[in-house]
């Protein structure tokens, strides 16, 4: 066979199947998927997530008292999420024992499924190329790196897009078992992540579709309506008191006003994580300007519907959020379906084949580009990964101990054990180092890299028990 019937087989058997690119991004996010949780972006997200799993193993397999590692003396039980993406973790360490990659393999398997169910979704409802360009867009989108992480994000957005799609074809085509599926995976979704949602809002289309039968737009408001009671059951019954009972929260949601004037302050932040971080390309984030252009220009109801309605409920989850939204960029996610969809409209409108391959083409590879570095640990957090050998030469698995992690978990994670994670202002106060030695903590162990200064050793009586370039273990037994 010459190569140029090869290339013909390709681009009439492949190249213009999504499945195919699906696959393809797949086996590429495959690269190091085994990888620790060390990158420099977001690890401590990841850690908190693997912690919680890796909890349910250990302490207590009960799904509704997530617990983290780093509450002192206390029980760890954290008000957070529903942990349903921590509890697939936990029953894959289950199966085959803990890891620390599980929760990459399981987001990436889920992520390229919501990823199809995307493009279908836009193809029964649009047109088989627009689904097409706008999926290709969503997998070089930030979607490409944290489809791969050990975080619910983008593993929620699908859960949401599968849901959402079958909410469409029960109403259209009176399947009891899709309005079923819908209200499952949407109620994951949610649960998972409070800001998929405002996903959910696309479904008012069909309530204004007026050849539909009332009782189909009553069961979808009908069994949205006991998704919002499930979720509001869990954040706003159990999450309370959680915290009420057992005093550690994951989250601070901001007041309206509060939320205004933070996003303004960080106004060039906020920004950023749309014309960049959403799409990960200059390109991209162009033609989304284009195709909306369009869509008011050639009067598209149905898009232009889509693309306000979740703009609207969208806006409000970024004021509740305020400035965290501004300084991290996947909290942009749940929105990026919503963009890449609005820029597939400018790519149709394109009359030259060759320059949408070409455009098309720019974009993907400057969204891959963009995020290779996240597929590489560097080598100067390798060394996180011997903490817990190095705990396990002197320190029991129920010994409390204090390590300057400060607000990222990850130390506490790597090192297995429990206690405080506790800031360098902290290491210095010679009243805090004695409190916690009261409430138990047995062990200090001190990260030379996260240290100011070469001054490790704190204004206490210590003594040491190892100490390489790395670290140092004290002792606070008396």
């Amino acid at each position: 066979m010459s190569a140029k019937s090869t290339l013909i087989i390709f681009k009439e058997k492949y190249a213009s199947d999504i499945r195919f690119w699906i696959l393809l991004f797949f086996i590429l996010r495959l690269y190091g998927i085994t990888n620790a949780p060390l990158e420099i972006g977001h690890s401590w997200r990841q850690s908190l997530t693997n912690m919680v799993a890796r909890n349910f193993l250990e302490v207590d397999n009960n799904i509704l008292y997530p617990r983290i590692d780093m509450d002192g003396n206390k029980t760890g039980i954290i008000a957070s999420e529903f942990p349903f993406f921590n509890y697939l973790i936990y029953l894959l360490s289950e199966l085959f024992g803990y890891t620390h990659w599980f929760g990459r393999l399981i987001n990436l398997i889920v992520s390229s499924i919501g990823v199809f169910y995307f493009y279908k979704l836009l193809k029964r409802f649009y047109s088989e190329e627009l689904a097409f360009y706008s999926s290709l867009i969503l997998l070089s989108s930030i979607w490409f790196a944290f489809s791969r992480k050990s975080m619910p994000d983008t593993f929620c957005v699908s859960l949401m897009i599968i849901g959402v799609f079958n909410g469409f074809l029960y109403v259209y085509e009176k399947r009891l078992l899709n309005l079923f599926a819908f209200f499952l995976f949407s109620t994951l979704a949610v649960l998972c992540k409070i800001p998929a949602l405002f996903l959910l809002s696309i479904l008012a289309i069909p309530l204004f579709d007026k050849q539909l039968a009332f009782f189909l737009k009553r069961n979808i408001v009908l069994t949205g309506m006991v998704i919002l009671s499930i979720v509001y059951a869990w954040y706003f019954y159990w999450v309370p008191y959680l915290l009420a009972t057992f005093g550690f929260q994951l989250y601070f949601p901001r007041q309206f006003v509060e939320g205004i004037q933070e996003l303004i302050a960080y106004g060039p932040h906020t920004l950023e994580k749309f014309y960049f971080s959403a799409l990960q390309s200059f390109t991209a984030f162009i033609f989304f300007i284009v195709g909306l252009v369009l869509i008011i220009k050639r009067k598209q109801h149905s898009a232009f519907f889509v693309f306000i309605i979740s703009s609207l409920f969208f806006i409000l989850f970024i004021i509740k959020t305020g400035f965290v939204f501004s300084i991290h960029n996947y909290y942009v996610i749940p929105y990026v379906p919503v963009m890449a969809f609005v820029a597939g409209f400018a790519i149709v409108e394109i009359k030259s084949r060759k320059w949408q391959i070409c455009i098309l083409g720019l974009i993907v590879l400057e969204g891959v580009l963009n995020q290779q570095h996240d597929f590489r640990i560097k080598n100067s957090e390798q060394y996180k990964l011997t903490l817990e050998g190095i705990a396990d030469r002197v320190i029991s698995k129920e010994d409390l101990i204090a390590i300057n992690g400060d607000k990222n978990p990850q130390l506490m994670y790597f090192v297995h054990r429990k206690g405080w994670n506790i800031s360098e202002q902290q290491l210095r106060d010679i009243t805090f180092i004695s409190g916690i030695k009261d409430a138990g903590c047995k062990y200090l162990i001190l990260d030379k890299h996260a240290l100011s200064s070469a001054a490790v050793k704190p204004e206490l009586d210590l003594i040491s028990l190892f100490e390489n370039e790395d670290f140092v273990l004290y002792s606070l037994k008396n």
